[in-house]
């Protein structure tokens, strides 16, 4: 025989000491299911048959359990449960997790038992305890349907233990997650049946009336490309048309054309049909009155219907949750009564608002599951996301309209209602003011210090868990609290980027060789070479007007974008300066069409923004010019007074003379060197900008794009003439062609001989997976006269070029690929339109990890 449980359900083998429970939940259980009382008394104690300790015992043993109840796994208790008390303890743990309770009994003959247990050596257990333990499962076996056990399996014998063949894991009803969909969600329907059939016809559905008969009941709709509808409940009352509504949809679930969970509103008809004394008001008088008109047969099929309706359901593996009141993460995917009384009604406070309407718990608000949550129940005048929820009623019995919720492409398709047919008691208020943020932007408003503090695991696309540790995240508050800008401008943080290996040339620390070779080894065929600028690293978010920045960043009164650090700090100082920068950057993106051709209002935009002189003006006086001064001013007069003392052969100074002269003419070539990147800037005219990634517009995060596509698309904008912009020089190489390569090498000289830092070598993809996997987005190859600003006037004299080319690249490079994938994960959900605490999480995650102790000259 087969035992049949719920794939989710708390199972508690029932029987006394001896009757093989332990055996039959190794057997027919995996090993982590089973959750042992005489396990949890060796945990505790030492000792798994010191009964003193039943206390703490079953203190551990509820604890475990509910822990496994809350992660949504299956949970099976090996203990004696064969006293009332003890079972109640266990089947409330159930109702609390929303799990259904399973009880297997072996109820074994006593003798068997008491002959087993008499053969243990590791415990001795009177016959009086067997006979107890007998006794307290006879009274209990006609209870156990009572104390609210869904299946009960009764063993009565070894050879029916013996016949168990499997424990078969059944399907909750709420699981189609293996339904993936397209769906087109529709919301509260209360009779308005030319609304409905208008709304399908504009969804692309044909909808035929053919002769009733078995299964159609009037209706054939035929879906396109294989779509499917799901109706989030109350099909009835209010409206004009209930019975029509309900032929319509009976006939589309029939045919497996739709799916349908059940409203308030249907709930409520389904008890009259049934004979029960309810109230009729709120629309139910106007339904019955609708029906008499109907034979028997059809209310009768209608009843059968309203009752099989299963109260949510759980498809694409997860992602997608609908429910006709919307629905917490803790209960989705769950059956109790609490579940199906929350998918009905939502939540309520208790209170009666001043209509004489229950006030509703905006559970939505407090929502932080991983599915969206599609809902219906209340209406409201506009659909309208929060937290990954969206309510898709929006009042079309009251003079609203009908709404569906297009999935997986996110869009809404609105019909609007042909009259009032009923007046709501709370009024639907539309509110008219373009100026006023949407609820999730409202509630982006105040982030929460809990979701970025402490040690966090980010789980991201392209490298799964990701942790930030305790002391990095106090570092990323200090700097994001103090000095980063409105953070929801943040959408997107650059990542570090690590150097290539060091090179066996002489005279060399780095060379192009080793950063193609990096892609190479890894059998990337195609990279990209392009111009490393000496800038400061920009991010640009940018959108096409006020109205859009308002629309899709709920920011007011701060313009039309950002231009920041890679820290997340406001690049500019001044406030009209940014203005006008960006004003410049706005004006190459509308002669360019780049609005038109990316069918977008806003864009982020990695560059290089130069000069270096603009950002880092404290760092070149305080470190870099003052060193070049103090070094320009001592070493000449170092060198001269040698010079005296070798040409009057006071002792031998050649060495040390040597060694004065290099370091004279190394300060002079550092000197040059920083000076090559350093120009005054007095007006926005003076700025050159540099993007070389587009990396995001609205519903596309452009990482699926090559990275000759960004460069392209970039030189684009740039050749609209403004001087602004400068388009970055690339060359594609083949890494398996030696001309190929030798060209990016003479590339490389040619640039670092007229003083360029050097050249950022990519792979041609901008995400590129190797035979060791995912490879880095960029290696940097710096040229040996920016290296002297980077490691000091000194760095190429042999002894210390000897040190430098051991360094380590491991943690730069984990650093770098971490970063990436916190990048791309951001703005992968700020295009999805999560909220903002989710993208968040993410910058600041980047954030958190430049604190990490890495070699800054690398």
């Amino acid at each position: 025989m087969e035992i049949k449980v719920p794939e989710l359900s708390l199972v508690l083998l029932i029987g006394t000491s001896g009757s093989g429970k332990s055996s039959f939940a190794k057997k027919q259980f995996l090993p982590y299911e089973t959750v042992s009382s005489d396990t949890c008394r060796g945990m505790v104690t030492n000792d798994e048959n010191k009964l003193d300790a039943n206390e703490d015992t079953f203190e551990l043993l509820e604890f475990l359990v509910a822990k496994r109840l809350k992660r949504g796994l299956l949970t099976v208790i090996d203990a004696t449960n064969v006293q009332p008390q003890s079972r109640q303890k266990l089947v409330r743990l159930a109702r609390e997790y929303h799990v259904l309770p399973v009880a297997i009994v072996l109820n074994i003959p006593q003798r068997v038992c008491e002959d087993r247990n008499a053969n243990r050596t590791d415990r001795n257990m009177g016959k009086h305890v067997i006979r107890n333990q007998a006794l307290s499962l006879k009274k209990s076996l006609r209870f156990l349907k009572k104390e609210g056990f869904r299946k009960i399996y009764v063993l009565k014998s070894e050879e029916e233990v013996n016949a168990v063949t499997g424990i078969v894991r059944e399907k909750l009803y709420n699981d189609k997650k293996e339904e993936h969909g397209p769906f087109d969600i529709v919301g509260d329907v209360h009779g308005c049946f030319d609304e409905l059939k208008e709304l399908l016809m504009k969804l692309n559905y044909r909808v035929n009336i053919v002769e009733e008969k078995e299964g159609n009941f009037g209706f054939e709709v035929i879906p396109p490309e294989n779509r499917k509808v799901i109706f989030l409940g109350d099909l009835v009352d209010r409206g004009p048309k209930s019975p029509e509504v309900l032929r319509l949809v009976m006939s589309m679930v029939d045919k497996g054309v739709a799916i349908c969970v059940p409203g308030n509103h249907d709930l409520k008809l389904q008890k009259w049909l049934n004979g029960k004394q309810v109230n009729t008001n709120h629309g139910l008088q106007e339904t019955i009155e609708q029906l008499e008109k109907e034979s028997e047969a059809f209310k009768n099929k209608v009843k059968e219907f309203l009752y099989s309706l299963i109260s949510h359901y759980v498809v694409d593996d997860g992602k997608l949750v609908v429910a006709h009141a919307g629905l917490r993460e803790d209960m989705q995917g769950r059956g109790s009564g609490a579940v199906r009384a929350f998918c009905l009604y939502g939540e309520t406070t208790g209170e009666i608002d001043e209509f004489g309407l229950p006030v509703r718990y905006n559970w939505a608000a407090e929502y932080r599951g991983r599915a969206k949550v599609i809902y219906g129940h209340t209406p409201v005048p506009k659909a309208v996301w929060l937290n990954k929820t969206i309510n898709i009623d929006t009042g079309c019995v009251f003079g609203g309209k009908l709404t569906a919720f297009r999935y997986p492409e996110e869009e809404l398709v609105e019909v609007a209602a042909k009259e009032i047919y009923c007046e709501p008691v709370r009024p639907l208020q539309v509110d008219n003011n373009t100026d006023a943020l949407s609820h999730q932007q409202a509630y982006d408003d105040l982030l929460n210090i809990e979701d970025v503090i402490g040690k966090r695991i980010i789980q991201t696309r392209l490298r799964n868990n990701l942790t930030i540790k305790e002391e990095n995240s106090i570092a990323a508050l200090e700097v994001m609290s103090r000095f980063a800008l409105n953070p929801k401008w943040l959408i997107y943080l650059p990542p570090t980027m690590s150097p290539c290996e060091t090179s066996p040339l002489d005279g060399f620390l780095e060379h192009p060789l080793e950063a193609i070779d990096y892609y190479k080894k890894r059998g990337i065929r195609k990279v990209v070479c392009e111009e490393k600028h000496m800038g400061s690293r920009a991010v640009i978010v940018l959108a096409k007007d006020e109205a859009a920045a308002l629309e899709r960043f709920g920011i007011q009164g701060e313009g039309i974008g950002k231009c920041y650090t890679r820290t997340g700090r406001n690049f500019f100082k001044k406030e009209a300066l940014e203005r006008e920068f960006l004003s410049l950057v706005k004006s190459a993106l509308d002669k360019s069409g780049f609005w038109e051709k990316f069918k977008t209002e806003w864009v982020c935009l990695d560059c290089e923004l130069m000069p270096w002189s603009a950002k880092a003006q404290a760092l070149l006086q305080q470190q870099y010019a003052a060193v070049g001064a103090a070094a320009r001013n001592a070493l000449p007069e170092v060198v001269k007074v040698l010079q005296q003392f070798r040409d009057r052969n006071v002792g031998d100074v050649a060495t040390v003379l040597q060694k004065f002269e290099y370091r004279a003419n190394a300060i002079g070539k550092f000197t040059k060197a920083y000076q090559h990147y350093c120009w005054s800037v007095e007006s926005v005219d003076d700025f050159r900008l540099a993007p070389f990634h587009i990396m995001a517009t609205e519903g596309a995060v452009h990482a699926d794009k090559s990275n000759v596509w960004h460069m392209e698309n970039i030189g684009e904008i740039a050749e609209q003439g403004s001087p602004l912009f400068f388009k970055t020089p690339f060359l594609v190489v083949d890494t398996e062609e030696e001309s190929s390569i030798q060209a990016a090498v003479d590339w490389w000289l040619e640039l670092t001989e007229k003083g360029g830092e050097g050249m950022v070598v990519k792979p041609f993809d901008f995400i590129s997976y190797g035979n060791k996997g995912l490879v880095q987005p960029a290696v940097k190859c710096r040229g040996s006269e920016y290296l002297r600003i980077i490691y000091g006037p000194e760095y190429d004299m042999p002894e210390h070029l000897e040190r430098l080319k051991k360094r380590g690249l491991s943690t730069k490079r984990s650093l770098a690929m971490r970063e990436f994938a916190l990048g791309i994960e951001a703005l992968e959900r700020f295009v999805r339109k999560e909220p903002l605490r989710r993208i968040h999480e993410s910058v600041f995650g980047v954030l958190a990890l430049e604190s990490e102790a890495v070699d800054p000259r690398l």
